[in-house]
């Protein structure tokens, strides 16, 4: 890599498929402006963005470092920052921000960022990335006048911290996050990269079952009965029996669950942090069903109950409580009736819903070589 003029640096943003490329893209625009006003002396940058799956069919850092550097030395930059939605670790951490200033390339992993206010925490991530990379290489021999703070990468979940560099890698600075806030950081983060609220339309199948059981439930009056005499703690009860039962046959029938070939803590630890960040995107898009089916019950309620009817066959007065009783107890049993409808879905329909490509294409990966 070398520098294309002496005013411009050329700075690549190596993105994976979907969630990171949207973001480099995103924020490519405004870059430029933001890194020519803090780095000063008349300096400008030129950011490209570059799409391509780096991390495909490795979790190794050391591995990830040798592609970028590969890829950096094809190419006419002065500056690499990868971005990936891998939860990479580093002796046991997990890694925030991998900087080799005498290479001039960056390994950012954005599940380490957390899930609140991500793009922002990254596009401040990716600046102070650059700048340090670039007062490095303005700065000569004297690199640590412009070495970031880890306060630049920290959030109010997590501390970050320097992390242990090993004497044969080519990264010079690190940042991890290590505990169990900077475990939760990670996997809300994760959940965020999968992008939960797809699966409320990938889901077609299921939702069906769900709105057409929820129709049929809201007018039939033994449903009314049950639904008359449940207090607010049975209703509870029934909701969460329902969404984890739409949860469980999720990620059973669609073999979301992650095993793990290797016996070692490492790697338990990992198919921990995959499978809690399964569960919970998979929760996410059930929440948003369920209240997605009690507001289309309560509508449908309202326009087709009778008064008298109802009154006649329970002894209940169809008031606003009794329309909003009903419409819970009916949600409940609407969603038994979809993850009994989601069967119908085809596995690849719900991992394309459920994770970001590039886990789709890490747990293929996966498969294959369990077939093998």
């Amino acid at each position: 890599m070398r520098e294309s003029s002496q005013s411009v640096t050329v700075v690549a943003l190596l993105a994976d498929p979907d969630a990171p490329t949207e973001i480099a893209q995103h924020m490519a625009r405004m870059l430029p402006a933001r890194l020519a006003d803090r780095s000063g002396q008349g300096r400008r940058f030129d950011v490209e963005v570059v799409s391509e799956p780096f991390s495909a069919g490795t979790e190794d850092l050391s591995t990830l470092t040798r592609r970028i550097m590969d890829r950096g030395r094809a190419e006419r930059w002065d500056l690499v920052v990868a971005l990936t939605d891998l939860p990479v670790h580093s002796h046991g951490r997990k890694l925030v921000v991998d900087l080799s200033h005498d290479h001039g390339l960056a390994l950012i992993s954005l599940p380490s960022l957390g899930g609140l206010r991500f793009e922002r925490r990254a596009l401040r991530a990716v600046e102070e990335a650059v700048l340090s990379l670039a007062g490095a290489r303005a700065a000569g021999a004297d690199q640590s006048a412009r070495r970031p703070s880890s306060e630049r990468f920290a959030g109010r979940l997590a501390s970050v911290r320097p992390g242990p560099i090993g004497e044969e890698e080519t990264a010079d600075l690190r940042y991890v996050v290590g505990g169990p806030r900077g475990y939760l950081r990670v996997l809300f983060g994760m959940v965020r990269a999968n992008r939960p609220w797809r699966l409320v339309p990938g889901l077609s199948k299921a939702l069906a079952a769900a709105l057409a059981t929820g129709a049929i439930a809201t007018v039939n009056s033994t449903v009314w009965n049950l639904a008359a005499s449940l207090d607010t703690s049975r209703l509870v009860i029934a909701t969460v029996g329902s969404v984890t039962l739409m949860i469980g046959w999720l990620v059973v029938d669609a073999h979301l669950w992650h095993r793990t070939a290797r016996d070692s803590p490492e790697a338990r630890k990992r198919a921990a942090l995959y499978n809690a960040s399964t569960v919970v995107t998979v929760g996410i898009g059930v929440l948003v069903c369920y209240a997605g089916l009690l507001v289309i019950n309560l509508v449908w309620a309202l326009f087709i109950l009778n008064g008298q009817v109802f009154a006649s066959m329970t002894r209940t007065p169809l008031h606003a409580a009794e329309y909003w009783t009903l419409a819970w107890f009916v949600a409940s049993v609407a969603t038994a009736g979809g993850a009994l409808g989601s069967g119908l879905e085809s596995d690849e329909a719900i991992r394309a819903a459920a994770y970001s490509k590039r886990e789709q294409d890490r747990r293929r990966m996966l498969a294959d070589d369990g077939d093998e």
